[in-house]
């Protein structure tokens, strides 16, 4: 293959802002992916990602941006989630269960009754071949801030992730930085919107900080490389839908599993010649 075939897909518009949108989406996603992993709240990505699906229908009807509406049901899907897990005997992960299925559902059955010109499989799945300027300008506002906020309240969050009651007693805002974390959560969904879509998003939200936590020590490491991995990831997977014929995002997604079954094998692999490292060691102390 010579070079001008290799080059052919930057040659299109399409897949320069399909490459642009990658390049900025990789990376809210993948910071947040670290604090969504290390808080154990894979499951609450999930569902906002689908809990939005209502919020767009709904804005669609009231002819405001869908955007507006997409956040705004994760929002509230979230607090949902958190005020009935916390005022009931039901568990955090059956509430969030319940909830972001009763909405996704009621999003479905929003989605039929009214008549829209907006595809629901670009919803689901993504349109990254068809995004736009305004996709590219609302994504990279979403991301400076999302991006900006979490660097520098880094610290911050990894003690409220860890213990939420050393925080609260070392006199941080812990309700403004749970809150301030899902408010990111929802924004950074939105920003995937038109890349991934709400079903594919959740990829992007846990394989990036699952991979880095796999390859690394510390959680400062685990950030620049959960960005690295994810933005090579998109552009890899982009680049190579484009000779595959395959939708982009999910060829992303299976790139990041192929790196996450990398990841954990190279650990498991790390971890057994360290336990029997251990043991050769023990043994010539004994002899």
């Amino acid at each position: 293959m010579d070079v001008e075939t290799l080059l052919l897909p930057f040659r299109f518009p399409f897949m320069q802002n399909a490459f642009l949108i990658c390049i900025i989406v990789s990376v809210p996603t993948a910071l947040l992916s670290c604090f969504l992993v290390m808080k154990g709240w894979a499951l609450m990505g999930d569902a906002v990602s689908h809990a939005i699906l209502p919020g767009i229908v709904v804005a669609y009807i009231l002819g405001i941006p869908l955007l507006i509406g997409a956040f705004a049901a994760g929002m509230i899907c979230a607090l949902a989630t958190g005020y009935l897990a916390g005022n009931s005997r039901v568990k955090q992960d059956t509430v969030m269960g319940v909830v972001f299925s009763g909405m996704f559902g009621l999003g479905i059955v929003l989605y039929v009754a009214v008549e829209t010109n907006a595809h629901l499989d670009h919803i689901l799945f993504g349109n990254m071949l068809g995004v736009g300027s305004q996709d590219l300008l609302t994504a990279g506002i979403i991301a400076l801030i999302v991006g900006l906020g979490l660097i520098l309240k880094w610290k911050d969050l990894v003690l409220h992730s860890f213990d939420a009651a050393q925080a609260k007693a070392s006199g941080l805002p812990v309700n403004l930085l749970h809150y301030g974390l899902l408010a990111a959560l929802s924004l950074t969904i939105v920003a995937t919107l038109s890349a991934a879509g709400l079903i594919l998003a959740i990829g992007l939200l846990i394989a990036p900080g699952a991979i880095a936590f796999l390859l690394v020590r510390t959680f400062g490491a685990m950030l620049w490389v959960s960005v690295i991995v994810c933005m090579a990831s998109m552009l890899a997977g982009t680049y190579a839908s484009f000779y595959l014929d395959s939708a982009p995002a999910p060829t992303i997604i299976l790139i990041l599993t192929g790196a996450f079954l990398l990841a954990l094998v190279r650990r498991l692999a790390a971890t057994r010649k360290a336990s029997l490292d251990r043991v050769s060691e023990s043994s010539s102390k004994a002899a």
